[in-house]
Parts: C-alpha cells; structure tokens; sequence
C-alpha cells in the first residue's frame, strides 16, 4: 500500500498495486486506509508491489500487454494495464477498479 510521502507515477495514474487496494476496499465497501494489518496481510505476502508496478510502467505513448493473476485475501486478483477485477472466490463476485491515466 503506498503511503501519501511516496510519488505518484508520472502521468498521474494511480499504480496497480495502490489498485488493488483500492478495488478490495470498494469490493468490501470499507475505506481504503483500512485495508491494512491487523484485519489484512499486507501486500507483499502476495505479490512484491514495486516489482508489480515496474511491470506496468512504461514509456509514454506505450501499453503493457501484461497480465498478472494472484491470490489475496481471499480473492483473485487479476491485473492488467487498465485495471485491476477483484474476484470474490466465495461469491463468484467481480469489482473492476480502472486505472486512471
């Protein structure tokens, strides 16, 4: 989760792993700040967040044809360089959280 003394990305988009947070907490119907321990692992027991970041980055003009699927929290994740879905493996459920450019 990235705290608000870290940079944004260059272009103002909101980088996939702050997504991902952000899709659980609206898939939850929480606030995002708080999707954080105790009552959640942080992310990086799931996926390394720069690393998911850096693989999303590119140079402007460009997309990432890039997907990546992980499991967090309970449900599937998947991420792609226009969002992020947030698969609610109990309820077959689906939250889309869009990418902002």
């Amino acid at each position: 989760m990235s705290s608000p003394d870290e940079p944004s990305t260059p272009n103002g988009e909101v980088p996939p792993s702050q997504a991902i947070i952000e899709a659980i907490a609206a898939h939850e119907g929480v606030d995002v700040t708080e999707i954080e321990p105790p009552a959640y692992e942080p992310l990086f027991t799931a996926v390394n967040p720069e690393a998911l970041d850096d693989l999303f980055r590119t140079a402007a003009g460009t997309e990432s044809d890039a997907v990546v699927t992980l499991e967090y929290e309970g449900y599937e994740i998947v991420v792609r360089a226009d969002g992020v879905e947030v698969l609610d493996r109990a309820e077959d459920e689906s939250v889309s959280r869009q990418i902002e450019e």
